[in-house]
């Protein structure tokens, strides 16, 4: 695993978000940078990563960035998506009709944490904070 960093947290991915972006290839990328979990922990990520890309391509016209952290300490991991839009993630709705819109509710139940906060030159990161079930 290559990780860069000092402090609590190591990034382990870093990677942009396109209209071009292949969802089955980064998350490909994510689980091998993640290997060193379990096969659990890995697929609770993994749904995450789906998600907040998938919420970037659909919900934004621009592009993004996804960043995966792993904890020096304990068994955590920190999702981060960067996109160019202001609008805040909603929580159990959708403007793209009423078959969608569950899946900050997902993130809500598997992770021990999410939210979303402004980047100073504009947008926002969506970050989510999935913890092992151990």
């Amino acid at each position: 695993m290559t990780t860069t960093g000092e402090g609590l947290w190591s990034t382990v991915t870093d990677l942009p978000i396109e209209r071009s972006t292949v969802l089955s290839a980064l998350r490909g990328h994510v689980q091998s940078a993640l290997r060193v979990l379990s096969e659990d922990h890995r697929y609770d990520v993994l749904l995450v990563v789906t998600e907040l890309v998938s919420n970037v391509l659909d919900h934004t016209t621009g592009d993004g960035r996804l960043r995966v952290l792993l904890s020096r300490v304990g068994c955590q991991v920190a999702v981060e998506v960067d996109d160019c839009s202001a609008q805040q993630p909603v929580y159990g709705e959708s403007r793209l009709g009423g078959h969608r819109g569950r899946g900050m509710v997902m993130i809500d139940n598997i992770t021990h944490a999410w939210g979303a906060r402004p980047r100073a030159g504009g947008g926002k990161t969506v970050y989510a904070l999935v913890w092992c079930a151990e």
